[in-house]
């Protein structure tokens, strides 16, 4: 792939994931599930989810809100730094989100979790 295709496919990627947090904060989960393949995958500190309609069902109970403070892209793999508002609380953490075909196909966010224990 040439510079140029390179560089479309990490702003490709970028899009998709910031689309997807834009989402998220907004609480469209709508337009958040069309940014997720069907079997996407979560792995977090406090467990793990399997399928985009699992993921998205959870996210609408949570409604969680991030801010993000920094970006990361390399190729289809973008790497997060935010905090994360859950409920009363503010965490800090990663995210790194894994692209393929202009969905998101799996991702990790780490956090230490002691501040919601």
């Amino acid at each position: 792939m040439g510079t140029t295709e390179n560089l479309l496919l990490a702003h490709n990627t970028k899009v998709v994931v910031l689309d997807f947090i834009k989402a998220l904060n907004a609480e469209d989960f709508d337009l958040a599930r069309q940014q997720l393949h069907d079997d996407m995958t979560f792995k977090g500190v406090m467990g793990e989810r399997h399928g985009a309609e699992t993921y998205i069902g959870d996210m609408e109970k949570m409604k969680f809100k991030y801010d993000i403070k920094k970006v990361f892209v390399d190729g289809e793999e973008v790497s997060l730094w935010y905090d994360i508002k859950m409920g009363q609380k503010t965490i800090f953490a990663a995210g790194w989100y894994k692209v393929e075909a202009e969905k998101i196909k799996s991702f990790q966010v780490i956090f230490d979790p002691r501040p919601i224990l």
